[in-house]
């Protein structure tokens, strides 16, 4: 999960949702994906999904059996049905995601007995500190936005001031 969380911040530095993947096999990372779908112009370039994309181009092979996904956020419906196409084994998530989980949060696509394959699931871990990397991304955008209209407020304030036009 570590490597997940190194992966969440280059997100974060990309000005993306800090939200990263590793895919492993036994001991072997055999990919990593973070979050940037505003960079990429692209809605399913989610950290999972560029993991599993990365991986597959690796081992050559759009199955990817006996492999693990761990990720610093609970994986979203579009994101779980990519797990099951790929055949992960087994997904362990750190924050829960109330909004779009698909882990359970919100809906269990993995729990679902009707489909054809089924991958294990452990949630919840460092849950407090995945969640604490998102919690404070969204604190600091909503306080640069707070400033931005806040300096855009000081600037229209400005040039109203009577007195403020140069005299022609």
């Amino acid at each position: 999960m570590a490597l997940a969380q190194a992966a969440a911040e280059q997100a974060r530095a990309a000005g993306e949702v800090p939200v990263g993947a590793v895919l492993v096999r036994g001991d072997e990372v055999i990919a990593t994906g973070f979050n940037h779908p505003i960079g990429a112009h692209d809605p399913s370039a989610h950290a999972e999904m560029v993991a599993l994309r990365a991986a597959a181009q690796a081992v050559e092979n759009y199955r990817l059996p006996g492999c693990e996904l761990y990720v610093t956020l609970e994986p979203c419906l579009m994101c779980a049905g990519a797990i099951m196409h790929a055949r992960i084994a087994r997904v362990v998530f750190g924050a829960r995601d109330p909004k779009t989980g698909a882990c359970g949060s919100v809906v269990d696509a993995f729990a679902n007995p009707q489909l054809n394959h089924h991958t294990s699931v452990t949630g919840g871990v460092l849950e407090t500190e995945c969640g604490a990397a998102l919690k404070s991304f969204f604190a600091e955008r909503r306080r640069a936005s707070r400033e931005a209209r806040a300096a855009a407020r000081a600037d229209a304030g400005e040039s109203d001031t009577p007195g403020s036009a140069e005299p022609l």
